[in-house]
């Protein structure tokens, strides 16, 4: 009996301490940050490392390329920024490519560098989107682009580079496109570093459309941030970034809204209100060297749109079609610049019964081509459109709405708008 009693109690021992290893281990994670090779054209050997969430937007994840600063790395950035943890959240997927020439920072100053497929790094960052819209199935009407100090400049680059790719970027601490070039064997270019580097918004604007000439579809729109006291890319490259982005956008240098996100944070918009804005610019009063901080990453988020996308649900449905909609109302407005413009979209249901899942129909002005687009797929891009609703706002119970739905587009003059729209095969009133 002792014995047994022995060995009972051994057995409740070895119970109790395996019950209180598995309440110790930490939650099983399937994502993780994985180095990609043989990823395509790369003609300056960048790394490139990738974050695809354990549960990315259905049916095409958004791309976000997160680019680090000098002395950094992919993985730096990715364990030292709120990007992958937002993509968990979100659904989209994050590059994070890793420079490897001396002192880890982007070539933003040669000529290879400052035009589009000149060679150098912009080649190998473009080749890595192109390699995860095609193994991911990546949706490249949802392409982003962020990064801080030499990627806040690799930022303003590769939206001058590639306006046909990136849908906006957000530089943390950068310069404008262009503001960097040297001659070699520079690679600093200390005039732009300290904010001496003063040219008219013309001449920025001419600069970053020079960098893929003829180009006159849609361009990125952008958000710039910048700290006062920053002694490393001085702060009047700030000024100087919007100049540049509100010209190529062609829209005034004077805000059309200016708010406090928090104490100490000044953000102005120019050529529209609200977080699609064609430029956004966020001035951190006695702030360095030190972007982005908690929080920041979130705003990005939100200006790209990427907030409105939710991972998809894990249970699958079959239906044979939305119901019909007794009645509907489309609230369509535009903000329109030189060549482009944006909209912003909301679709009421008006009648008693509920929608779920939707198509809005509505024919374009001539010459206007869509580029992009957010909370809805747009096909084709001009003439007779087809927006069909995207996972999280299929939904439109009697009495609501679904708004924040838009998209970019170029114009040949016209800045119009539809006459009419149908939803679901129903005619809808116009506000």
């Amino acid at each position: 009996m002792k014995i047994r009693g022995a060995i009972l109690g051994c057995l409740g021992a070895v119970l109790l301490l395996v019950t209180v290893l598995i309440q110790l281990a930490p939650p099983a994670r399937a994502a993780s940050l994985v180095e990609v090779t043989g990823f395509g054209n790369n003609p300056s050997n960048l790394r490139m490392h990738l974050y695809v969430p354990d549960r990315v937007a259905a049916p095409r994840p958004p791309i976000l390329v997160a680019v680090h600063y000098c002395t950094g790395s992919g993985p730096a950035f990715f364990s030292g920024t709120e990007f992958a943890r937002l993509a968990d959240q979100h659904g989209f997927i994050v590059i994070y490519p890793s420079a490897t020439r001396s002192g880890n920072c982007f070539d933003v100053y040669t000529q290879q560098a400052l035009r589009r497929d000149g060679g150098s790094d912009p080649v190998g960052i473009r080749s890595m989107v192109t390699y995860v819209e095609q193994r991911f199935n990546g949706d490249p009407n949802r392409v982003f682009v962020t990064g801080a100090s030499s990627g806040g400049m690799m930022t303003n680059v590769l939206v001058a580079n590639y306006p046909d790719v990136f849908k906006a970027g957000a530089p943390f601490m950068g310069v404008p496109d262009t503001c960097f070039a040297t001659t070699p064997p520079n690679t600093w270019n200390s005039e732009c570093a300290n904010g001496t580097v003063i040219r008219t918004a013309q001449q920025w604007g001419d600069a970053a459309r020079g960098a893929f000439p003829g180009y006159t579809g849609p361009r990125p729109r952008m958000q710039i941030w910048h700290g006062t006291a920053d002694s490393t890319l001085r702060f009047p490259n700030f000024g100087e970034q919007v100049k540049q982005w509100t010209n190529v956008h062609g829209v005034s240098q004077t805000p059309t809204q200016t708010d406090t996100p928090q104490a100490g944070w000044t953000r102005t918009r120019y050529g529209g209100t609200g977080t699609m804005a064609p430029v956004e610019a966020i001035r951190l009063e006695g702030v360095g060297h030190s972007l982005p901080m908690a929080g920041q990453a979130a705003l990005a988020i939100a200006f790209f749109g990427l907030n409105t996308v939710p991972p998809p649900v894990t249970t699958t449905t079959t239906t044979t079609g939305p119901p019909p909609v007794g009645s509907c109302r489309v609230t369509y407005n535009v903000n329109a610049w030189n060549n482009g413009l944006t909209t912003d979209i909301t679709i009421a249901n008006t009648g008693s019964t509920a929608v779920n899942g939707w198509s809005l129909v509505f024919t374009l002005p001539a010459g206007q081509t869509i580029g992009g687009g957010w909370n809805a797929s747009f096909s084709p891009s001009s003439g007779q459109v087809t927006a069909r609703n995207v996972g999280h706002n299929a939904l439109i119970n009697p009495g609501t709405s679904v708004g924040s739905i838009g998209f970019q587009a170029g114009h040949t003059g016209n800045t119009g708008k539809p006459t009419s729209f149908t939803l679901n095969g129903n005619s809808c009133t116009v506000s």
